[in-house]
């Protein structure tokens, strides 16, 4: 066999390996090697291999699933995390609908995600995170996962690998896809449709082609399901001497729907008659929460498992021949998503805002008893404003994108892409519901008027312009004229713009060595990123219960230039076949921080026919974007405890506990606080810092693949990896913020304790500043496993593959400078150890047949160095299980083109880990969906 044959058969051998649905013919001694060009490097190549890792998986294997979108089914690889899936992307403001990829878990800014080799315009103001559903999926020819010196090929914010789509290039005949689903267990359900449809003119030198999708999915509620309904809450032992629990059945029972007050030492709550009586506490409390038979408030009520989701994308392509050897092309995209997401409330928890006088208007007569026996000449009424409805966001995304440019042989040799990209994200944000302050205020500050007896707002000026009394005794009583008097609408857009240009050559066989031809390839690129937010000026001034967010806008621009070089460096030798070099370097002069250097150097080293062996050692360059640089400080909420508590000192150290003693001291904070003021988030605030620095990665790979030739068609792949960043772009967070100002041996003067700001009377926190900073490192390696075997079976084919992927650590640092201070998420939630997803196909005649089983290691819920901190577990419920689930998908090709399918998720009804909800921090790994039934109906001619 000569060294071409080998390394042609190597080229089959890595594709099937990495999912790809068919096996190139391989080359013989008298035949023409086919060039290829090789995700993960620029140089097309004659019977070339992928230089770096590369798993491939086919766009119809991704569609066989009961999701709406591709990144649904993308996020279940054991490579990407599920951090934005589609049912967690209502946890922050104006996320809601999005869908993002994160490789290696480490963050979507440092995933960069390209649609047939280009950048795509992002979807989150200030960053470079691509919304997925904006991916026209009838047209996904393939997804492949990069890693391993991916940012000296394709650019910055390639930190952690790339997620390349690669679009189907013509487009002949017509197709139609109809899809519907419904859960077993609840409400939800789903439905998409597609058509498309492209021709050859011109006698086949051009080919056009459009297509339009729509997709939509039902809300799902976390009470509509048994297991999501039911309420856990923490009981921590003020003492000390028992374990902290979590119990079911639980939650706080000092605020409620109907309104919670304190008199004389006891609770009491308002029915929704507006009578009063004392809080049912139950048999199981503590200073917080009750259990079981008590008045506890179920937070589940207002949460959702999904939201509310539709999606409508338009796509045309056209290319046309414009001589033999250069072939021009134009994209367009146009593309709306909507979402509509709901949560809690306004809330009113030990908030002075809700202090009520004794001379209010409804209060009752058993109430005012009740004050002037405890001698109160006011009470503050711990409530959930639920008269209101729940706080509602609308997303309106529309997203265009214009793609124009001219590839080919352009000299003997040498194959040219030059485009231009252009692309812009609008996104209109609605809050409903939002409760006005002031208006909140004068309402509920209501008095009898002595001249005519009716009730009426106290405050004189209020009650000219309109002021509606609010009785907030008890659920429902809120008259519809004072709910709309103290709540409002309350809207913010943003706009993204990206402008993208370069032009690139290469040449797969510059001149030949003795062990093969030198692949060349170079380039140059300029691209410009603008976003700007505005904020609707009555909430950005605080105005309301809604986040004080504030305008903000930036840009920078950037020119790089790239190139790329192959060089074989050995071959026919023993043990040696084939050994090449890769090398990539970019240099890159943005606007706003300067210059940056990427470069990566690879080895491909075929032992023999059977055995191949691969290495890459990078480094990779990520700018800030613009919301790191220039997003303003706006209004923040963090959920913290206030470590100079004395009930977060009971568990400490005694060392711990002396020094934290000492600075709390210091602080002025007396010796017993003990405030359940932090039960609720404390405010704060959060932005940008134009001071910021590249952060720069370092990443290592090392790798086989294994196609023993005494077995056909088996494949088997491994690749160690490890990325580590420096000076990563990362806040402080705010409780790390508190725990570094009180636990510093060496006092109160630092630089955390001034970012906090306490009441001098209450000694609460009132203020915590949050910026982001290059002061983080982290630390990630881990070890892929790709398997594949197709063997004929019954008269069919059958095929399986197998991903997996062990992670070995995942260290965050929150100060570099600090190694010996880290957190280890490997095997914590959101990181579980092992990961894997295992593929059954079987075809037979016109029947398809699919399986498909996801699983996720057991994983721990706190890392080892935060239980470190305690002497007593830190709760009953320490670990999620192992978990997986299983798919199946089967369809049949009618003969006049019609296919029908039937396909179920979760095929076993595998329930989420006990607490869990499936769309939490790390959580969007479980299904909270349930089992899954869907059909699909296929039209092709």
């Amino acid at each position: 066999m000569t060294m071409q044959t080998a390394v042609a058969n190597a080229v089959g051998i890595s594709l099937f390996a990495m999912g790809v649905s068919s096996i190139p013919a391989f080359a013989t001694e008298t035949n023409e090697v086919e060039r290829i060009e090789v995700t993960g490097s620029r140089i097309v190549r004659e019977g070339a291999i992928a230089p770096t890792p590369v798993t491939v998986i086919t766009g119809k294997e991704l569609l066989n699933t009961g999701a709406v979108n591709i990144a649904d089914a993308l996020n279940e690889l054991p490579q990407l995390a599920d951090t934005y899936s589609l049912g967690n992307s209502g946890t922050s403001i104006g996320t809601a609908g999005l869908n993002r990829l994160d490789l290696r878990g480490m963050g979507s800014n440092r995933t960069l995600v390209l649609v047939d080799g280009k950048r795509h315009v992002a979807a989150v103001p200030g960053s470079a995170a691509m919304d997925i559903n904006t991916i026209p999926t009838a047209w996904v020819e393939s997804v492949e996962i990069i890693t391993g010196g991916a940012s000296a090929i394709y650019g910055a914010d390639a930190v952690t690998g790339v997620v390349n789509f690669k679009l189907k290039k013509s487009i002949e005949g017509f197709n139609a896809n109809v899809s519907s689903g419904w859960a077993e267990d609840s409400g939800y359900n789903n439905q998409r449709a597609s058509l498309s449809y492209g021709s050859n003119f011109d006698n086949d030198r051009g080919n056009a082609a459009i297509s339009v999708e729509y997709a939509q999915q039902a809300r799902l509620d976390m009470m509509e399901r048994d297991q999501t309904a039911v309420s856990w809450a923490r009981f921590a032992d003020k003492s000390g001497n028992t374990v902290n629990e979590f119990l079911p059945n639980a939650g706080h029972y000092r605020i409620s729907n109907g309104g919670t007050t304190n008199i004389g030492g006891k609770y009491y709550t308002f029915d929704p008659d507006g009578s009063v009586r004392e809080v049912d506490r139950g048999d199981k409390f503590d200073g917080a929460y009750c259990a079981g038979d008590c008045d506890y408030i179920n937070l589940r009520q207002w949460e959702e498992l999904q939201p509310e989701f539709d999606r409508t994308t338009v796509n045309f392509k056209v290319n046309y021949d414009l001589t033999d050897s250069l072939n021009g092309y134009l994209e367009a995209k146009y593309s709306q998503t909507n979402a509509t997401t709901a949560g809690q409330p306004a809330f009113f928890f030990f908030n002075p805002k809700t202090t009520i006088e004794r001379d209010n208007a409804f209060i009752s007569n058993e109430l005012g008893a009740l004050m002037d026996t405890a001698g109160l000449d006011s009470i503050m009424v711990n409530r959930f404003m639920s008269d209101l409805g729940p706080r509602t966001e609308e997303d309106e995304r529309t997203t265009q994108r214009y793609v124009m440019g001219i590839q080919g042989e352009v000299f003997s040799g040498w194959d040219m892409d030059s485009y231009v990209v252009y692309g812009q994200t609008k996104h209109d944000r609605t809050n409903l519901n939002n409760l006005i302050y002031d208006n909140f205020n004068y309402a509920i500050d209501a008095i009898k008027d002595p001249t005519t007896g009716q009730i009426v707002c106290r405050d004189l000026e209020a009650r000219a312009n309109g002021c509606v009394p609010a009785n907030i005794f008890g659920h429902g009583n809120l008259s519809d004229e004072a709910r709309d008097y103290i709540s409002t609408t309350t809207r913010g857009s943003s706009t993204i713009k990206q402008f993208v240009t370069g032009a690139s050559i290469a040449n797969s066989s510059l001149f030949e060595l003795p062990a093969g031809y030198v692949g060349v390839a170079t380039g140059v690129e300029y691209r410009r990123e603008e976003s700007t937010s505005d904020e609707d000026p009555f909430a950005a001034a605080g105005n309301t219960f809604f986040n004080a967010l504030q305008s903000e806008g930036g840009k920078f621009n950037v020119k790089e230039i790239f190139a790329e070089v192959s060089i074989p460096l050995l071959a026919d030798l023993p043990l040696i076949e084939q050994l090449n070099m890769d090398a990539a370097v970019r240099y890159a002069d943005y606007s706003s921080v300067g210059d940056a250097t990427s470069w990566k150097l690879g080895l491909d080293w075929a032992l023999y026919s059977d055995l191949r062996v691969r290495s890459t050692i990078a480094t990779a360059m990520r700018a800030p974007n613009i919301g790191e640089l220039y997003s303003a400080q706006s209004q923040n909420f963090f959920r913290v405890n206030d470590s100079c508590k004395a009930s977060e000192m009971t568990s400490l150290t005694p060392e711990q506990r002396a020094i934290r003693s000492a600075n709390c001291a210091a602080l002025g904070v007396p010796t017993g606080f003990d405030d359940p003021y932090d039960d609720k988030t404390l405010e704060g605030l959060s932005g940008g810092n134009e001071n910021l620095k590249p952060e720069e990665s370092k990443s290592f790979t090392a790798g086989f693949v294994f196609e023993p030739s005494y077995v056909e068609n088996l494949v088997f792949m491994v690749d160690y990896w490890q990325i580590e960043i420096t000076d990563a772009i990362s806040s402080i967070s705010a409780q790390d913020i508190i725990d570094k100002c009180v636990d510093s041996a060496t006092g109160v003067d630092n630089q955390y304790c001034s970012l906090i700001t306490r009441d001098k009377n209450n000694h609460q926190i009132t203020n915590i500043l949050q910026v982001v900073q290059n002061i983080a490192k982290s630390e990630t390696s881990g070890v892929d496993f790709q398997l594949g075997y197709d063997f004929p079976l019954a008269g069919g084919d059958f095929k399986t593959n197998l991903l997996a992927t062990y992670l070995i650590e995942s260290k965050s640092y929150p100060f570099q400078d600090n190694v010996s201070e880290y957190e280890e998420y490997a095997g914590v939630i959101g990181d579980a150890k092992w990961q894997g997803q295992l593929r059954f196909a079987y075809n037979i005649d016109a029947l398809t047949l699919n399986w498909k089983t996801t699983y996720i290691d057991r994983v721990s819920l706190y890392t080892d160095q935060f239980s470190a901190n305690y002497d007593k577990p830190y709760s009953n419920i320490m670990e999620y299980g192992s978990y997986a689930t299983t798919d199946i998908f089967g369809s049949y090709e009618l003969n006049n083109g019609l296919s029908i399918g039937l396909g179920v998720d979760n095929l076993f009804d595998r329930d989420l880990p006990i607490m869990a909800t499936g769309n939490g921090s790390g959580q969007g790994g479980y299904d909270n969906i349930g089992r899954f039934y869907y059909l699909t109906l296929d039209y092709a001619i």
